[in-house]
């Protein structure tokens, strides 16, 4: 289960610096959200909870009360949260890529036209 949670983070990780670095708004903002799939992931497996088989999630009369018998509900608020707010970055992304586009006529991030785009002499 380890190997391939930490495949999983790894290809979600590698895949999103690879489309950070490309020329395209929409391929990074694309970049972005699976970044922070990657670290969603990173977190909740950092809680025990993904990994661990037998924990209970919520207070159990007879069962000693220490993490090593729980799920730890830190890592659970977090990566709720981050998705949260995730969602609300990549909206308010697009709406600047929406916005970049019609001011400049590209979606290209450095600021050049792409070859389709070139403009006839």
């Amino acid at each position: 289960m380890e190997l391939i949670l930490a495949l999983a983070i790894g290809v979600l990780t590698g895949s999103g610096v690879w489309l950070l670095l490309r020329p395209r708004t929409f391929q990074v903002i694309m970049g972005l959200s699976l970044l922070s799939y990657a670290v969603n992931l990173f977190i909740f497996s950092m809680g025990r909870l993904g990994l661990a088989i037998d924990k209970e999630p919520v207070l159990q009369p007879g069962v000693p009360q220490d993490l090593a018998h729980y799920a730890d509900p830190m890592p659970q608020a977090l990566t709720l949260t981050a998705i949260v707010i995730g969602f609300a970055m990549t909206a308010l992304f697009l709406v600047v890529l929406l916005a970049s586009r019609g001011m400049a006529g590209t979606d290209h991030v450095d600021g050049t036209k792409g070859k389709e785009v070139q403009e006839m002499p």
